[in-house]
């Protein structure tokens, strides 16, 4: 019997004596099915090849955490040394012994806490290794792959994990989609970990909602004016993201602008623009 992981999106699954024959989450809209078909491994065949984490102190009491070469989806998981608990925001598939040696100079980890679906990975082999509950919240429950005593579903709008430490539900990219809101970080400005529910750009200057990143579904305006009321709640000048585009300045600022941008261009008709390259001089 053997816990199966999809080389796609990283899910892990519960134990079987076969691969499966299909991924739940690669099927759904919001993620994809390879053209040559699905395809499994495993932690054992994936410590045999010349994978390893790189753990990156990205400010005070913040790492974060990314496996390399790129596996599956290619996420970084983060870690935040809160006064009360070691929390592990979102998380990737990659787990050996050297991480688990590392993790624990830095205080273990007291919980994890999930943005949406596609980030469960092996989730529990993470906390059944350091012995902490998983936070996920209860409108992505079907999503769950392998279940375990140690994922705590939690319900409504926010909870608290610790002392200026809270989740927040947004929904959009997913039902239960949440983000994580640190109001202690370095300086004091706040630090909001959106995984990509909350999707930073290229530049920096700007993010966006997608129901479907690969698909390229867009989320309906009224969704995303939904969003960006909840995070304007929230103080914060940092954001990190899944991919590592970190926005380290007036985050609030870019996601408001951007929310507003996103809004206008589905409800209002734009004309194309024409603009020829300008002529060197």
């Amino acid at each position: 019997m053997t816990h199966y992981i999809c080389q796609t999106c990283g899910t892990q699954y519960a134990q079987q004596e076969h691969p499966p024959s299909k991924c739940d989450i690669c099927l759904d809209e919001r993620q994809y099915v390879k053209p040559a078909g699905q395809e499994w491994t495993t932690l054992a065949a994936m410590h045999q090849q010349n994978f390893h984490n790189v753990i990156t102190k990205e400010e005070a009491c913040l790492y974060s955490i990314t496996t390399q070469p790129a596996f599956a989806i290619g996420q970084s998981a983060y870690l935040i040394q809160h006064p009360q608990m070691n929390v592990l925001w979102d998380c990737i598939t990659y787990l050996d012994p050297d991480t688990i040696h590392t993790l624990t100079e830095k205080g273990g980890i007291q919980a994890i806490a999930l943005s949406h679906p596609h980030y469960y990975s092996s989730q529990v082999e993470w906390a059944e290794r350091f012995d902490c509950p998983i936070y996920i919240h209860e409108d992505d429950k079907a999503w769950v792959m392998r279940p375990s005593s140690h994922i705590q579903f939690w319900s409504g709008e926010q909870i608290e994990l610790a002392p200026g430490l809270t989740l927040h539900r947004l929904g959009g990219h997913f039902l239960g989609g949440s983000v994580l809101h640190w109001a202690g970080n370095e300086g004091g400005l706040g630090a909001l970990f959106t995984g990509d529910i909350i999707q930073s750009l290229p530049d920096l200057n700007w993010v966006s909602f997608m129901y479907s990143y690969p698909n390229l579904i867009p989320l309906p305006a009224i969704k995303v004016r939904e969003m960006a009321d909840r995070v304007g709640s929230l103080t914060f000048e940092t954001l990190y993201h899944a991919f590592k585009r970190n926005i380290k300045k007036q985050a609030y600022e870019v996601i408001q602008r951007s929310a507003t941008r996103y809004i206008e261009a589905l409800t209002e008709e734009r004309a194309p623009t024409h603009r020829s390259p300008q002529k060197q001089t």
